[in-house]
């Protein structure tokens, strides 16, 4: 294979500062200087972590056009890592190694321990997840689809697949506005993984030590607020990460997940403070670019807040700096304990300007400006609801956010939602990180009709103010890394709870079965982290770990823990009190006896 993918670059042309007779023109402005606030903090002038130049040697090197962990950092690496020495993930799909692996039969898999790795580790470089404790023989599978866009095509050919598995077949909408599938066997994968580049979708290089699903504003380019359309900038993340779903090397051997988003509104949905590397829009000398935030992550051990690197890019090297940033943490990363793999572990032990000046070093002409104070993204910012009906930047359509319940999607309902893509729509949906779906350029003189489609009773533009702010992982249903079951129950809960209070304005509570925390709890206003606890008999039982005060938007923090270990049947008082107590909520006898 040719290494070309290693210098994949592109150019994007930087829009230039608008003409006074610009800004008086009809046509929208899609960005703004507001360099009120500056968005970059300032650089601490204390010492740097000395760092021996031994340390700086890239751990990796390119062998036959993979890169593999050199011999002598080989003591003391992680499991995972030893799997990927034994065999090259990557050539399950770039030398077609799958096609032999989907002719054996689960038990012929079990009995050697390298395709009983492929199956349960290799194969997510793939996408494909084996569901061994709950479903064996099942798989989930994980696309890619950058800034949460896909088409009413991609819908019908992913339900056409979850279809054929009956009960075991189903979908979700992910964190990472991304969708996933459930049930697939192995035996069809190839002809699946055919199905999807015909429709224009992978699922190339979505699980393990990858690049996630590049995330972006779900309302690119029909909000008449947003700062820049993130859709072209998201779209080169994905093309360069799987090197046009052909397959990138040069990225697939991480120490671990690495996370990135490109924020485009002032709502900041992207939720940067979360992600590896987030882009903030910025200007810098009358062109427009992006500032960078590095090193947010979830883990079980840690959570941490990305932190400015101090740099700004233009807006044709958002490529340059992502390739550079994931080579310094590809080459530098600690491969040992995977709770300390990810990559703010590494900007922890070399300082942020030492790995800043790793950043440099592989940029083209080893160049970075710092950072802008000319951000583009306002700081006091109500964010905005995209559940509803709201006026789209082109006159005349519309946008219609619609709920999904926890995410949990049908073959049925996404034959459905592809029908009211097309009827109503421009054939286009849009999925969120809250697990939602928006239709966007619905022409106003079908609404009416759209808001009376059955879809929409289960689907909801209106959903109640609690249920518009659930989201939760896949749980135990599915998941065998999780300790409780956590859809079904975050929706149980939640309608129980309103049962008991009146809320007046919207709490987002967030469910995640492990401490992996892939729906995000400390980003909520209440959190859920699922946990093995005792009752008041001292029996164990299913609980979670209950989080407060996580934020998002201009404003954003992570929560802490409030109460640890509570049993699942105990929270839906505890959650009562915690609404009455934190968010203005009003018990509903007392409201009858008010009355």
């Amino acid at each position: 294979m040719s290494s070309s993918s290693s210098s994949f670059s592109v150019r994007f042309a930087s829009p230039l500062l608008p003409s006074p007779a610009a800004a008086t023109s009809a046509s929208p402005k899609t960005w703004r200087v507001h360099a009120t606030t500056p968005a970059v903090a300032p650089v601490t002038t204390t010492s740097a972590p000395e760092v021996d130049a031994e340390r700086l040697e890239p751990r990796v090197e390119e062998r036959d056009g993979y890169f593999v962990l050199k011999e002598k950092f080989r003591k003391g690496i992680n499991p995972q890592e030893k799997v990927k020495i034994e065999k090259e993930p990557m050539k399950l799909f770039m030398e077609n190694g799958i096609e032999d692996l989907a002719k054996l039969s689960m038990e012929e898999i079990d009995q050697a321990k390298n395709t009983k790795d492929d199956i349960d580790v290799r194969l997510k470089w793939l996408g494909l997840f084996h569901r061994r404790k709950h479903h064996y023989g099942r798989f989930m599978m994980r696309l890619k689809l950058p800034n949460g866009v896909t088409t009413s095509e991609q819908t019908r050919y992913l339900a056409s697949v979850i279809k054929k598995y009956g009960k075991d077949g189903c979908a979700d909408v992910t964190t990472r506005q991304n969708w996933q599938i459930r049930g697939v066997v192995l035996p069809d994968v190839p002809e699946i993984l055919k199905g999807l580049a015909q429709v224009g979708l992978t699922s190339l290089q979505s699980g393990m030590d990858n690049v996630r699903n590049p995330v972006g504003n779900p309302l690119a380019g029909i909000d008449p607020e947003e700062i820049v359309d993130t859709r072209p900038y998201t779209n080169l993340l994905s093309h360069f990460i799987t090197a046009n779903a052909q397959g990138n090397p040069t990225v697939t051997n991480l120490p671990r997940k690495w996370n990135v988003c490109v924020v485009g509104s002032h709502d900041l949905y992207e939720h940067p403070h979360i992600n590896d590397l987030a882009y903030m829009p910025a200007t810098k000398d009358g062109r427009f670019g992006f500032n960078l935030l590095v090193g947010g992550f979830f883990s079980p051990k840690r959570c941490a807040e990305a932190i400015p690197l101090d740099a700004w890019v233009a807006a044709d090297d958002v490529i340059p700096v992502c390739k550079a940033v994931l080579e310094a943490y590809r080459d530098l990363g600690f491969r040992g304990n995977r709770q300390k793999t990810r990559m703010m572990w590494l900007i922890d032990e070399l300082g942020i300007e030492g790995f800043r000046a790793e950043v440099v070093k592989r940029m083209p002409g080893q160049e970075l400006d710092r950072g802008s104070s000319e951000d583009l993204v306002q700081r006091q910012w109500d964010r905005r609801d995209y559940l509803g009906v709201y006026p789209q930047k082109q006159e005349g359509f519309s946008y219609v956010g619609l709920h999904i319940p926890v995410g949990r999607v049908q073959a049925d309902d996404m034959d459905e939602l592809a029908r009211l893509a097309d009827a109503y729509g421009s054939g286009e949906l849009r999925l969120t990180v809250e697990q939602n779906i928006i239709i966007p350029n619905v022409d106003n003189s079908k609404l009416e009709a759209l808001l009376k489609e059955p879809l929409l009773e289960k689907f909801s533009p209106q959903p109640s103010i609690l249920m518009k702010g659930l989201v939760a992982c896949t749980g135990n249903q599915f998941c065998g890394q999780a300790i409780i079951e956590t859809k079904a129950r975050a929706l149980k809960v939640t309608k129980e709870v309103e049962r008991l209070v009146d809320v007046t304005k919207p709490v987002r509570m967030h469910w995640t079965g492990c401490p992996n925390s892939c729906a995000q709890v400390q980003v909520a206003d209440i959190g859920f982290m699922g946990c093995m606890t005792r009752d008041e008999d001292g029996k164990t039982c299913e609980g979670a770990d209950v989080f407060l005060g996580g934020r998002i938007g201009s404003d954003s923090h992570l929560g802490d823990i409030y109460k640890k270990g509570v049993p699942c049947k105990d929270l839906v008082p505890l959650v009562a009190d915690i609404l009455v107590e934190h968010f203005g909520a009003v018990l509903r006898e007392r409201e009858e006896a008010e009355d």
